[in-house]
């Protein structure tokens, strides 16, 4: 009998539509282009980072990068109604509906990414 070698469909992390990091910038002067950038592999690490630095949702823009582009990312899925971060687990119910088909309630699939976040 032949054995037929088969290959596994694409991982969330493999597949194209996926981020494969997640950017903060932060204008540096309101005035000026020039801006400070803030790096994950998650979003939610990186939402926890901005918070913990005291950085509010209204100074950032969020961006997912890509390996060909980068998107931005609405704030609205990461801040609650008194325009703050908000934090697990109100955030990752947030971004199910966000990333509707790869994150399940109890299965999420940036569990395997690095959960760190730097920036200056």
């Amino acid at each position: 009998m032949k054995r037929l070698d088969m290959q596994p469909g694409p991982t969330y992390r493999q597949a194209k539509t996926t981020p494969y990091l997640y950017e903060a910038r932060v204008a540096v002067m309101e005035w000026s282009d020039a801006y400070n950038s803030y790096f994950s592999e998650t979003i939610c690490s990186l939402i926890n980072f901005l918070r913990q630095k005291n950085i509010k949702p209204e100074q950032v823009k969020l961006y997912e990068i890509h390996q060909d582009h980068e998107t931005a990312v609405e704030t609205c899925y990461c801040i609650d109604n008194n325009d703050l971060w908000l934090s697990k687990p109100r955030l990752c119910l947030s971004l199910i509906e966000k990333y509707r088909g790869y994150i399940q309630q109890r299965n999420c699939p940036f569990r395997d990414r690095n959960q760190l976040a730097c920036g200056p």
